[in-house]
């Protein structure tokens, strides 16, 4: 249930003699390393030291822990990048990524592929069936560091035989491109260079194939070491830690060859970085917004197919996010918590001990440098009695289900049309409305079976794939569209027929025009009551009447039937008014949550986490038997009862 990061390399024998029982006695269960220990593995070509990682993994097994060994190929050696100088990564400006941090290879370099075959093949030969090693988490957080999208030799060559695989001739290509815009025409794709270092913007459609490509090349390089470790240490789950807020690649189809996906959770870095420290509630700071950590568990249960972990959780302050302030007290245990309420199977602390050394010295662990407790090591002993006297039932599907795609992202990065128009921020909003009136989501890929739903929200999905639209259509139960669906067509172009494009067989309405404006600079009216909107807004023609009007009287929410579709980028007060006058006609009961306050239900148990600065008490029934907690909560505290 409970585990935690470690890097014996970093440690002496008999640290490592004296860590291990007393991560047991903690209640710790799982332990994760290994995943950068490449040049300890292999200091030099072909010589390997076996020695130190055998006797950790016999120590392990000897406490009865299990591992999940990671593969190192996040961080390939110094000799390896002085004899292979090609595999290292080149940025957007053209310039070679250096040797001296981590993530330092390019996916598309057949070198480093055959580099990363053999070490990965060597290592699941030796440790494949060792009795400690219970799973294997692969590489290391894919793209940190902006590293997804390469402007090398090789990538341009992968670029272009995955360009003429899509379109077989370039006639095709330079169509589907509208290449006789600006004199772009290509004669053959050996013509074709990568989309950076021109002059002004490229070709849209030229970067949504690239960035589909740069996803694509990410997944092939996952999947084979993915087939190395299935044929060479069977009966072993394989996973890998994504990154919440990521959207580089598509980690839906990634994970398709994984066993279940799992992610990094900085509640207080994340909170900052999205959000920025000025427009923050002063109690998130220390607590994290209610809805960050929650979007990325609910999300990453839909990509494993069911099963997520937390790789890395948030012990204590963190060294790279613009502020790193020092938790409040309890939330270490109630970030915990909240993943288990939410499914996850493990919550994996990092890291063991903060390293007073190199690059994440700042960084802190559940001990301090010299191995006496931090105040995340208490939470963690007092979580773990807790968790061993419930009996957690299974997640259940919720009501709710919302969108997430990963293309959608690409299109709006690509012409976000003006300031603040982020496709992540949309779709949180959204969510964080639904959130706030006590309903469970389940976030799901546009590919996913909408079966035994009330409610589907779909932010925002500029490219409706055939299969999107069949589905929708076969859902019976409530759609919410956002504003840019149906915008774009598979090759980056404006639908023949017009936004919505093919959603104009649900909805009967045509998008004419569309502007960006600063926020909160247009007003849209909706049941006797003004709400301030900005950022995005369409004119609309259609013969429907209007749910919601502008100021000047245009229409900006539309209904029809079950469907639903937002002209505009609706603000969060707006939201959460509509979705408590919707939900209630889709046999739902929301639930105005004081701010703060979150709630999840696994099974026939509901979770309370209060992240407000004061106390709130929730509205369990009479008969709640409570098994943590009591209806009053207080300030980073949590109650647990069975309905």
């Amino acid at each position: 249930m409970l585990g935690v990061c470690y890097y014996p390399e970093h440690w002496s024998k008999e640290q490592i003699t004296s860590d291990i029982p007393r991560m047991r006695e903690l209640g710790i269960q799982w332990v994760r390393i290994g995943e950068f220990a490449w040049s300890l593995i292999e200091p030099a070509p072909g010589k390997f030291e076996w020695q130190w990682l055998d006797e950790v993994l016999n120590l392990f097994e000897l406490e009865e822990l299990k591992v999940i060994l990671g593969t190192p190929t996040a961080t390939p050696p110094k000799w390896l990048v002085d004899r292979c100088p090609d595999i290292l990564p080149v940025d957007k400006e053209g310039r070679i990524r250096k040797f001296g941090s981590r993530r330092h290879y390019c996916f598309s370099n057949s070198n480093y592929r055959e580099e990363v075959r053999r070490i990965v093949s060597i290592l699941a030969q030796r440790y494949g069936n060792h009795r400690a090693v219970s799973g294997w988490q692969l590489d290391n957080e894919y793209g940190c560091h902006d590293t997804v999208r390469c402007y090398c030799p090789s990538c341009q060559k992968a670029f272009r035989m995955w360009l003429e695989n899509r379109y077989g001739d370039i006639d095709t290509l330079n169509e589907a491109w509208g290449t006789s815009f600006w004199s772009q025409r290509y004669r053959s794709f050996e013509e074709i260079e990568l989309p950076n270092l021109t002059v002004t913007t490229p070709n849209p459609s030229h970067l949504m194939d690239y960035f589909r490509f740069s996803s694509n090349q990410v997944c092939s390089f996952n999947q084979l070491q993915v087939e190395i470790l299935r044929e060479l240490s069977p009966h072993r789950f394989i996973t890998h830690n994504f990154m919440g807020g990521f959207v580089d690649f598509d980690h839906f189809t990634l994970a398709q060859d994984l066993d279940l996906a799992s992610w990094d959770s900085y509640p207080l870095g994340h909170t900052i970085s999205f959000f920025g420290s000025t427009d923050l509630e002063e109690s998130y700071i220390r607590r994290g917004h209610p809805d960050i950590s929650a979007f990325s568990n609910d999300l990453y249960r839909e990509v494993g197919g069911g099963r997520f972990w937390i790789m890395e959780q948030q012990a204590g302050p963190v060294n790279w996010a613009p502020y790193n302030p020092i938790p409040a007290p309890g939330m270490v245990r109630l970030w915990t918590l909240e993943a288990i309420a939410h499914g996850a199977e493990v919550v994996s602390y990092f890291r063991w001990r903060q390293v007073p050394f190199a690059q994440e010295q700042m960084h802190s662990g559940l001990l301090h440098p010299d191995s006496t407790p931090g105040p995340g090591f208490y939470e963690v002993q007092k979580v773990a009695r807790e968790l061993a006297n419930i009996e957690l039932p299974s997640v259940r599907k919720s009501s709710v289900a919302l969108i997430f795609d990963y293309e959608a992202a690409w299109v709006f990065e690509i012409q976000p049309h003006g300031e603040g128009v982020s496709y992540l921020h949309l779709v949180f909003q959204f969510y964080s409305a639904l959130r706030q009136l006590g309903l469970d989501v389940d976030v799901l890929s546009p590919r996913a079976s909408l079966e035994g739903y009330k409610l589907v929200v779909v932010p925002s999905l500029p490219i409706v794939s055939k299969e999107a639209l069949e589905s929708l259509q076969d859902f019976a139960g409530i759609v919410v569209f956002g504003p840019r669906t149906g915008s774009k067509t598979e090759t980056y172009s404006i639908p023949p027929i017009l936004p919505p494009g093919p959603l104009q067989e649900l909805i009967s309405l045509k998008v004419t025009q569309v502007e960006s404006l600063p926020p909160q600079m247009e007003k849209v009216h909706w049941q006797n009551r003004e709400y301030p909107v900005g950022i995005w807004k369409e004119w609309v023609e259609t013969e429907l009447q209007p749910e919601m009007t502008f100021a000047d009287g245009r229409g900006a929410a539309f209904r029809y039937d079950r469907y639903y579709y937002f002209a505009f980028w609706p603000g969060e007060a707006l939201l959460v008014d509509f979705f408590a006058w919707l939900v209630k006609g889709a046999g739902l009961n929301p639930e105005r949550l004081p701010k703060g306050l979150r709630l999840r239900r696994r099974g026939d148990l509901v979770f309370a986490f209060n992240f407000a600065d004061q106390a709130s008490e929730v509205t369990a029934p009479a008969t709640a038997h409570f098994l943590l907690g009591s209806r009053e909560i207080q300030p980073g505290e949590v109650a647990i009862w069975r309905e």
